[in-house]
Order: C-alpha cells, then structure tokens, then sequence
C-alpha cells in the first residue's frame, strides 16, 4: 500500500501543470492604448494599433500578466482577435479601476498617439496631462505605477504626472514633435525602440535609456529633426527599489 501510494504522489506531481512564474509585475494592473488612426498626412494608419497590439505582448514577456492587461483602440470592431475596449477616458478609467482592484502590486499606463502641447490625442478629444493624473491617482492610489506618453511633445505630461513612486517615460520633450506616424509606417520610431530595445533591459530604467538612445540613432539616420529627444523622469522614493522591479522574461512573446 505504501508503494502504491508513492507512485500515486509521483503521478500527481508529474501530471499537475507547472506552477506559474510570478516576477515583480505579475500583480499589477496595465492598460495599453492606441489613441488615434490617423497618419500625419491624415489618412487612415496601423502604427498605433500596432504598438498597442505588440507592446502588450512584450509587457507579457517581461513579466505582466496576460489577464491583467486591458488594451483600447479607436477603432475596436477592426481587431476581434484581441478584444480592444473603445478609447475615450471613461473607459479607460473604469477599466483601470477595475484591474487595480484585484491586480494590486502597481499600475501601467501606455498610450500610443498624437499629442499637442495640450495632451495625447484620445478618439475625438485630447487626454489631457492633467486628467491622466487624476485618473491614475484615483485608480491606482499607494502604489507604484509606470507611465509611457508615446506621442508628439508628450514631456508636458511630466510636471503634471510626478510622484515620488512613479517613473514617466515620454516619446519627446515638451517643446518637440516625435516622428514615425506615416502612412506606411509599422510603429511610430519611439514604440519600434520600446518594442526593440525590451527584449535587453534589465528594468524600466534601462529600458528608458534604450529607447532614448535607439530613438535618437533613428533620427539620425533618417535625418528627422529636431531630435524628439525622450525624456525619463524617476521619483525618489523607486530610484532606489528599481534592482527589486526587475523583468521577469517568460517565453519572449514575438510581436
């Protein structure tokens, strides 16, 4: 009897699936957002929707979980396969609140879009710095969160956005236009330097500055100017927890 129980142990055991890896980002909330279609010249564009679709997947593959992650597009009935809610802020911030609500490590923001000096285009409307911040204190409060502002003169979300546990990422400073909306393009040049600076950064910190310096080797080659010049901006009290915000790579999940 005693060794007909063993072999039932070892059985279950080997049958059982394999415990989940959990990593730093494997409770916390994120939502990913393509806040327009429209290329520069203003025709119709799959440069957002691209990075909002594979930016997902990356966060996936360093560490997030899958069920955690809310994307929004403008145009959602074109992309049945990933389920996208529609991007105006009410939504937005329902849906946030809610995945803050169970998943309760952190908080990320991501938005793919135009911007102006008065915010990111979101549909029909602007998102503006400061109801992003509302939105973000009020969903995800006491918590740490990281906020990535990809879009044209995105550094005026920083003054607005501070707080001591937060780091903000943005495609250009407050005075720059970033570059990469066309027509044909896949991703606008900041989300293509996310998405392929990721896969060797060791952190959000690391990656900022990837992305920066991907960002402005783009430019160059492409003679697009003046350089957009990303900005990183990392509040005092997570610059010194940033070793503990590690990524945890998974499988990699290819865009």
């Amino acid at each position: 009897m005693r060794g007909a129980a063993a072999v039932i142990g070892l059985l279950v055991l080997l049958l059982s699936p394999p415990a989940r890896a959990t990593g730093p980002f494997s409770n916390w909330a994120a939502v990913v957002v393509a806040g327009d279609f429209h290329a520069h010249s203003g025709g119709p564009t799959e440069a957002f929707d691209n990075a909002r679709r594979d930016v997902a997947k990356t966060l996936v593959g360093l560490g997030f979980d899958k069920a955690a992650i809310q994307q929004f597009s403008v145009r959602p009935e074109r992309y049945p396969a990933e389920a996208p809610g529609r991007s105006d802020a009410p939504t937005i911030y329902d849906a946030l609140r809610v995945k803050a609500q169970t998943a309760k490590a952190g908080c990320l923001f991501y938005i793919s879009s135009h911007g102006s000096p008065e915010g990111a285009i979101l549909g029909e409307d602007y998102l503006r710095p400061h109801l992003l911040a509302a939105m973000l204190d009020d969903a995800c409060p006491n918590r740490p969160s990281i906020v990535v502002i990809s879009a044209c003169f995105s550094g005026v979300f920083i003054p607005p956005l501070q707080k001591s546990d937060r780091l903000i990422l943005t495609a250009a400073r407050p005075d720059r236009a970033s570059f990469g909306c066309g027509e044909s393009d896949k991703y606008p040049f900041f989300d293509d330097c996310f998405l392929s600076a990721a896969p060797g950064a060791h952190d959000f910190a690391a990656l900022g500055a990837g992305v920066q310096a991907c960002v402005a080797r783009k430019e160059k080659e492409t003679g697009a100017e003046p350089a957009s010049e990303p900005q990183v901006w990392i509040g005092p009290a997570l610059r010194p927890m940033l070793p503990l915000y590690a990524f945890n790579r998974g499988k990699p999940a290819a865009p």
